[in-house]
């Protein structure tokens, strides 16, 4: 049998920090829903969510027992992405490390695969 690299990893750091955010809320059993939208000041844009169960065509990765649920558009985006947690002065949070990004804007929330310009905005982080 030939191992697969699942689509997406997680750092040990993000898998911690999700098991313990998951125990905290009471709510173990939920996932990590990553997703792609348009927008952003580069075209695509970030977005994660708590989730209580997997959609019909979501892509599940299990990680030591933490999930993330990919829905079918953002897997087309996020194949071969880590999902890690940074802390920063600003406080801590759950970042994407995308292999597909041509180009992303500062503060690392939206991203250009290199077809998004029809969609994209200004570069201001101001979300």
């Amino acid at each position: 049998m030939v191992a697969t690299t699942p689509m997406i990893t997680m750092t040990p750091e993000a898998v911690a920090q999700l098991k313990s955010f998951l125990a905290e809320q009471g709510t173990p059993e939920h996932g990590l829903r990553v997703f792609v939208a348009p927008g952003g000041c580069s075209g695509l844009q970030y977005g994660m969510t708590v989730d209580e169960a997997a959609e019909d065509g979501d892509e599940v990765i299990e990680t030591e027992g933490v999930r993330v649920l990919v829905d079918n558009f953002s897997a087309m985006y996020l194949s071969g992405a880590e999902i890690d947690y940074v802390n920063s002065l600003m406080g801590g949070g759950f970042t994407v490390r995308n292999p597909n990004a041509v180009a992303s804007c500062a503060c690392g929330h939206s991203f250009d695969t290199g077809g998004n310009a029809p969609t994209s905005q200004g570069c201001g982080c101001g979300h």
